[in-house]
């Protein structure tokens, strides 16, 4: 049995459809009452899971306070600590006293930083550098778990995914297909920047290869789809997918990120800019996995399940 938390998320909801498909016996979890799921109430850390891990000998976490672009907390961090390191730990605990075997924890690549330099990736065995309360609250969470699993039976497994995208995606990435699919020159002909993303395809099936493998107990893996694209890129792809053409203009990055400075986007502009890659060799190489639906794949399936929702 496997106990899925944060179930009723983007991941978590293509999670438990690919277990459904598969006919894997899982528990979803949530915080309020809901069929067929397990109410589990507030998410902290004086959280009682006994009720939810009852018979579970994996416990797949993927509940999360996620990163968002408007904080509203006064103390961003307390209030990410409470959810994403308390409730995460309080968890992991009352998991290894249960005799569950194995704890796969959805983290963040944001735990290893915002940026990377040209052709330099990010490694799973790099030292972590989060820039923000969110990717600092997963560091923390990451260390608890391993301590727990280094003084327990239970096996932990750490995923740090980069933006992950598919039907039902919401936030940037869901304001960038809605731009693409508008018939207007780009700017971005003239940048070189590269950026790793993850179809949730492709995280839901290395989650659950992380299930039974023998090789990945107690260790770190970053995962995407295997190969990086610029955002003009990204943008001309989202566009053939709806089935448009992209045009676009060499304007020079310097003038577009002193455009941004001025109009007070520096860090909106990083996130079209600049560079954030991740090397997913140690993935494959422990565990032999490769991504089972290509970036052509995925994003012709997160724009068709963006259409469908429209109609």
């Amino acid at each position: 049995m496997i106990l899925v938390t944060g179930a009723t998320g983007f991941v978590g909801q293509a999670l438990c459809a690919e277990l459904s498909r598969r006919q894997i016996d899982y528990r979803p979890a949530s915080r309020t009452s809901r069929p067929g799921f397990v109410a589990i109430g507030q998410i902290d850390g004086a959280t009682d899971w006994s009720a939810a891990l009852a018979g579970v000998d994996t416990v797949m976490h993927l509940a999360a306070r996620v990163h968002v672009m408007n904080e509203s907390a006064a103390d961003p961090l307390a209030a990410f600590r409470v959810v994403n390191v308390d409730a995460t730990a309080n968890l992991a605990r009352q998991a290894a006293d249960a005799g569950v075997k194995r704890f796969i924890f959805l983290s963040s690549i944001k735990v290893n930083g915002e940026e990377t330099a040209a052709g330099k990736p990010l490694k799973a065995s790099d030292a972590p550098h989060p820039e923000d309360a969110y990717g600092l609250s997963k560091l923390e969470a990451e260390e608890a778990l391993l301590a727990i699993g280094a003084e327990t039976a239970m096996e932990v497994v750490i995923i740090r995914p980069p933006l992950v995208y598919g039907p039902g995606v919401k936030a940037n990435f869901a304001s960038l297909m809605r731009w693409a699919s508008r018939p207007f020159p780009w700017p971005f002909g003239a940048i070189r920047n590269r950026r790793s993303l993850v179809f949730v395809g492709n995280l839901v099936d290395f989650m659950l290869l992380c299930v039974c493998h023998s090789a990945v107990g107690n260790r770190v893996f970053l995962i995407s789809d295997g190969e990086d694209l610029s955002i003009g890129q990204l943008i001309e792809r989202l566009s053939v997918a709806a089935g448009r053409k992209a045009w676009m203009l060499p304007v020079p990055p310097a003038l577009l990120e002193g455009l941004a400075a001025c109009l007070g986007r520096r860090a909106a502009a990083q996130r079209l800019l600049g560079s954030l890659q991740v090397d997913i060799g140690e993935t494959r190489a422990v565990t032999g996995w490769s991504p089972p639906h290509s970036v052509e794949e995925g994003l012709a399936a997160t724009v068709a399940g963006a259409g469908a929702k429209s109609r």
